[in-house]
């Protein structure tokens, strides 16, 4: 099995495999067919809506739909074996948050197994009923259990002014970048319908993501 999987996430298709994820843009499915893809900038798009999670006004509501739809994504629980999801909540203005359907896109294929996973972070989202305004960016982790590293935490990975991260026990973790301001980064955890601080990324430390814990009761 271990072998099978290898093999999909390396681009082969095996008799008797179930097919993995496209990790390039497929230029002959037409771009309206597609759910994610590169601009000619290189950037990741992604569509919306995405029909799994539903739309709220309340964007924590929105938050916690997404581990449970994401873990269902092919390869999404394997592990080093695995493949990360990202994607993007957002809005068109009218006060209701959207996830936009999530991208396995990566830099490049590497290798496998490794205990080290990354997808790109969509910079766009395509919704066709009118101009969608990205609010913050998901992503997730195939292991069981990994919370937000300081590779998620560093300066130059932040687009947006959230960054959502969960693992597969459904652990979530909300990162605060505060780029450009001399307030610390915040990092919380949810428990059950609350956030929780645990800890700070500090302004001297925003550059590399290292993250001073806060002890909570």
């Amino acid at each position: 099995m271990r072998l099978c999987v290898g093999l999909l996430l390396m681009g082969w298709v095996l008799a008797g495999c179930a097919s993995g994820p496209q990790l390039t843009n497929a230029t002959s499915v037409p771009a309206d067919a597609q759910d994610y893809g590169f601009d000619q900038n290189r950037r990741v798009w992604v569509r919306g809506p995405w029909t799994a999670i539903q739309p709220s006004r309340d964007m924590d509501e929105v938050i916690d739909q997404l581990c449970p739809a994401v873990m269902e994504l092919p390869l999404a629980t394997f592990g080093d074996y695995g493949q990360e999801y990202c994607g993007a909540i957002y809005t068109l203005g009218e006060g209701t948050y959207y996830a936009s359907k999530p991208s396995p896109l990566r830099k490049d294929d590497g290798k496998e197994p490794a205990s080290d996973k990354t997808c790109i972070p969509p910079r766009s989202v395509i919704d066709q009923r009118g101009h969608a305004v990205p609010q913050l960016d998901y992503h997730g982790h195939p292991w069981r259990t990994s919370r937000m590293s300081e590779k998620d935490r560093q300066e130059i990975r932040q687009i947006w002014p959230i960054r959502i991260q969960f693992d597969g026990r459904c652990t979530i973790q909300k990162f605060i970048p505060n780029l450009g301001s001399s307030r610390p980064g915040e990092v919380y955890e949810r428990r059950g319908k609350a956030w929780v601080l645990i800890g700070l990324v500090k302004p001297e430390d925003k550059l590399s993501g290292h993250m001073t814990p806060i002890n909570n009761p």
